[in-house]
């Protein structure tokens, strides 16, 4: 039996445990990472519309407020925001859907009862194989994707609201189709979604190309701080606080700002640094492919994938760059 045949009845196993694990189990809470993407948003959205298909009872919630790019979703007004609305309750059944690592669920994790059964449905090469259960393919371009195999695998028939919701996270999880992470089965599974009436078209004009003011203000900030290194082979961007202060925009409009750096010619890596808070800084790193900066991000204590990770340097901006061009640049040369 070859690699492939091994890795397909691994997954087909991992299907059925998911599915037996939401059969057995009620009244779940459904969780995603802090600062959610459109992979993230969508994932929580489709498994609320599997389990509503189920009969079973749930608590969809995020440790802070899901990207208003992605209300056209049904569901997303029935997540609640953990920093505005705590339920005042314990769960004992989690499911986490495109966290790489239980530190990426937040504060929500507080909400777990001691012995909590957490099902983990992901697509990072990093995860840990945090939970109970495990529902983990690494060469899924989004967890959206998992979720599609999931339901067929369950019997449940896929409509429009589902549709949605899956091609919102293979679409914003690839790039628009453009990343390397587009498969056949991705390109297969986008076409029959189409066939259910998606309007991908719609779709992609809201959450790929519509910008707020305040974003493209920030963009005009963001890019006079354009740097480069290592024979311009590594750029990158920086967003204090004092920036978002004056632009008035949200972490919700720092989405994209890295590929700037990473799509100038002859760059290899590209960088944004976000300033969370005082002496806390996101960094999100992009590969062309030639440094696996999923790598990187885990030696620092974060994660993602081979070309699209991201970690926290704790001290100011100057001194995040500073470290992450140097352990980038080791990789460069």
């Amino acid at each position: 039996m070859n690699d492939r045949m091994i890795h397909a009845n691994e997954y087909s196993q991992q299907l059925e445990a998911a599915a037996k694990f939401i059969e057995q189990h009620d009244d779940f809470l459904v969780v995603s990472h802090i600062q959610p993407d459109g992979d993230a948003a969508s994932s929580t959205y489709a498994t609320g519309w599997l389990l509503d298909k189920l009969g079973k009872s749930y608590t969809m919630i995020n440790e802070g407020a899901m990207p208003s790019k992605f209300s056209y979703l049904s569901g997303s007004d029935r997540v609640l925001d953990y920093s505005r609305n705590v339920p005042e309750r314990q769960y004992r059944t989690i499911i986490s859907v495109d966290c790489a690592d239980f530190s990426r669920i937040g504060r929500v994790s507080t909400l777990f009862d001691e012995g909590a059964d957490l099902l983990n449905i992901d697509h990072h090469p990093t995860n840990d194989n945090f939970g109970t259960c495990h529902l983990i393919k690494h060469d899924a371009a989004a967890t959206v994707q998992i979720l599609y195999d999931l339901a067929i695998h369950m019997n449940l028939k896929p409509d429009l609201v589902f549709g949605d919701c899956i091609y919102t996270g293979l679409l914003t999880d690839t790039g628009g189709f453009r990343y390397s992470n587009t498969s056949p089965e991705v390109m297969q599974m986008g076409a029959s979604l189409l066939d259910l009436g998606v309007e991908g078209s719609v779709i992609a004009e809201q959450v790929l190309e519509r910008v707020t003011y305040s974003q493209i203000v920030l963009l005009q900030k963001a890019l006079s701080t354009l740097s480069f290194a290592h024979d311009r082979k590594l750029a990158w961007l920086a967003v204090s606080l004092a920036d978002l202060e004056a632009t008035g925009a949200s972490s919700e409009d720092l989405d994209g700002l890295v590929n700037y750096p990473r799509n100038v010619e002859g760059v290899e890596v590209g960088m944004l640094f976000k300033e969370k808070a005082a002496g806390v800084i996101k960094v999100s790193l992009r590969s062309s492919g030639l440094v696996d900066v999923a790598a990187v991000a885990q030696s620092l204590g974060g994660g993602g994938h081979v070309r699209a990770s991201g970690c926290t340097i704790h001290g100011t901006l100057e001194q995040a760059v500073e470290r992450m061009v140097q352990e980038v640049g080791s990789k460069l040369k």
